[in-house]
């Protein structure tokens, strides 16, 4: 073990029992606008609850007013009308959870989501329009909901008839490839712009009109930000089959315009959460992810912004258990998280001291924490068995976070669906 790596995690680390024993690292986030929370995995309870817990406290205490999570625009904005009180007939959270019905449903489809979707909505009712907190999704997935969308709403209101007309010629140029991403995506190897034209055409074309779609329950945000998705899923699935770091870069470009339409509609002096995994929130310059020429949400949100309006917490665990699948698409299992791996970053953690932990990273300490190391990194589909082959990845831990969040043994989340254990 790095001694002073070890003696440095001893000097700074700060214990912590339960939720409330956060408050230094609340203090330290101070005028941050936007706020970046990471995970280890998509499927360790800790994560989400603690995350939870920090965002409660920033939006009541701090002022922020959106919650943007990697996860579909369109099934988020069903959790965000529920919270914002726009549907009127009476609903279970649970039950707005099964929104969330892409493949890996448990992501947001879970009971520590559906309690921090409880109390959203109870924090709502209390605060006029213009105050309540919104949730909604980043992510580029979606190519075929947002389409329907677009042309729903087009259909609906007083659009003008060119976007109409756009909307639909997009939504049929998509038809044939029968709602399958992948069937898409290899047809693009032989023509390389089969909807290029009609997706860029819609999104330019709303935008130019948006004064026309102004409206209740943020009518022109979903319009325009579903249209922004049918254009960069486009382009991300045309990359998926060439490149990965172009997909890669695609979609976390995507989801920093996503974030930056938030901005824009909400002013820019709105305070911001990003939820999403550490791969996309802790900068990816300090990783090697930058030798692969791969940049991330982390990365270009810091860019694009003042050092102090933004704060990026990263999140690990020793060991413990985790949700994910053996495939992709198969059923979730709960799987054993075996002992961090032997000098990485999650490793040196516990041998500081078996027990949870954050710390800060400022001008003052950070030079002590910028040796690249080893740092885990569990996805959707996990084979504990291998993990010393793939699963960590190198990085400058100051460099890529502000702060770090420590669960030495953490506990698998629980999905809404039947479990299978």
């Amino acid at each position: 073990m790095d001694q002073i790596l070890a003696s440095a995690i001893k000097s700074h680390a700060i214990p912590f029992e339960t939720n409330e024993d956060l408050s230094r690292l609340v203090d330290e986030i101070g005028e941050a606008k936007i706020v970046l929370l990471g995970e280890a995995s998509h499927g360790t309870s800790e994560f989400y609850s603690v995350r939870a817990a920090l965002s409660k406290r920033l939006i009541a205490e701090k002022g922020f007013s959106v919650i943007a999570v990697e996860g579909d625009w369109p099934s988020a904005q069903q959790v965000n009308r529920y919270i914002k009180g726009y549907d009127k007939e009476t609903k279970k959270t649970e039950d707005v959870l099964q929104a969330f019905n892409r493949w890996p449903t448990w992501m947001w489809a879970n009971k520590e989501i559906a309690s921090l979707i409880e109390w959203l909505h109870a924090y709502n009712e209390k605060k006029a329009p213009e105050q309540k907190a919104g949730f909604y999704g980043i992510d580029v997935y979606s190519l075929w909901e947002s389409m329907e969308e677009v042309l729903r709403y087009l259909s609906q209101t007083k659009s003008t008839g060119v976007d109409l007309a756009l909307a639909r010629k997009a939504f049929s140029c998509f038809e044939p490839f029968n709602r399958q991403p992948e069937n898409y995506a290899i047809s693009t190897l032989n023509i390389s712009d089969v909807c290029v034209d009609e997706v860029s055409k819609l999104l330019a074309s709303i935008r130019t009109h948006e004064e026309h779609y102004k409206g209740e329950e943020e009518a022109d945000l979903n319009l325009k930000v579903n249209a922004l998705v049918a254009k960069n899923a486009e382009e991300y699935y045309r990359a998926m089959v060439r490149n990965d770091a172009l997909s890669w870069n695609i979609r976390d470009e995507h989801m920093v315009e996503t974030i930056n339409e938030l901005r824009n509609y909400y002013g820019k002096e709105a305070k911001i959460l990003v939820w999403e995994h550490n791969t996309h929130i802790g900068d990816a310059s300090a990783t090697d992810m930058k030798n692969e020429n791969m940049i991330n949400v982390g990365q270009l949100i810091r860019e694009q912004n003042r050092p102090e309006d933004v704060y990026a917490i990263g999140f690990g665990t020793h060991r413990g258990t985790v949700i994910a699948a053996e495939e992709w698409g198969l059923s979730y299992e709960k799987m054993e998280v075996p002992p961090a791996q032997r000098d990485s970053w999650e490793d040196l953690l516990h041998q500081a001291g078996p027990f949870n932990k954050f710390l800060m990273f400022n001008e003052q300490n950070r030079h002590l924490f910028d040796s690249w190391i080893g740092h885990r990194a569990i996805g959707v589909v996990y084979h504990p068995e291998y993990e010393v082959y793939g699963n960590y990845v190198p990085s400058k831990i100051s460099h890529r976070y502000d702060a770090f969040i420590y669960i030495d043994q953490s506990r698998a989340l629980t999905p809404l669906e039947a479990q299978r254990w």
